[in-house]
């Protein structure tokens, strides 16, 4: 089932940046919705502890493979992509990601999982496969952490917490929307999206 109650949107559009990269865009998960696109999963905004500004976005649905919600704006081609995350609960899985150069239901995701000691990068086309992986302390459940993609042509970078633990060359998308992403009965808050294009390169 697909849950759209709450959904709203706001973008701060920062002009102040120069240099490779255009405007940097801030998408206020702290506000009701508007413009998103879920496409699986039960997502509002909630009230959740140590929110920057005291609401989050919550994806509930406990019932899916996965749970994928798609941002406003894009295509984008180019792009660094960083967002909090508080894994809630989850027995089977406790999972955020960041979905990118999504198209036509197909995309990349990079993900972080506080049941697991590893952080991986997946391409989706009807299914879920892995790509490149990383060992890892499983981020704490409970606690906010951060996550970071940079995808430039086929070199695909990832980062959990600031580290750098994934630097992976792949080919097979190079366009499309970003997004966010969980698993099975994860239950996960996420704040703070950051999207940057990338140009001139």
């Amino acid at each position: 089932m697909i849950a759209a109650a709450g959904l709203c949107g706001a973008a701060i559009f920062d002009a102040s940046n120069s240099g490779a990269l255009e405007s940097e865009i801030q998408l206020d998960l702290s506000s009701p919705l508007s413009g998103w696109e879920p496409v699986s999963g039960r997502w509002d905004v909630e009230e959740v502890l140590g929110a920057s500004k005291g609401k989050a976005l919550v994806q509930r649905a406990t019932g899916n493979d996965f749970n994928v919600i798609v941002a406003p704006g894009g295509p984008y081609a180019d792009v660094d992509v960083a967002v909090r995350f508080k894994p809630i609960s989850g027995q089977e899985d406790a999972s955020a990601g960041i979905v990118f150069r999504f198209s036509d239901g197909r995309y990349y995701v990079i993900r972080a999982n506080a049941l697991e000691d590893n952080f991986n990068l997946y391409y989706y086309d009807r299914g879920r496969r892995q790509i490149s992986s990383s060992r890892v302390k499983a981020p704490a459940l409970g606690r906010w952490h951060k996550l970071r993609i940079v995808a430039e042509g086929d070199r695909l970078k990832g980062w959990l917490n600031d580290e750098l633990l994934i630097d992976h060359r792949d080919s097979r998308y190079s366009t499309g929307q970003i997004g966010l992403w969980t698993k099975a009965d994860s239950i996960t808050a996420f704040d703070d999206l950051i999207v940057k294009p990338i140009s001139g390169r």
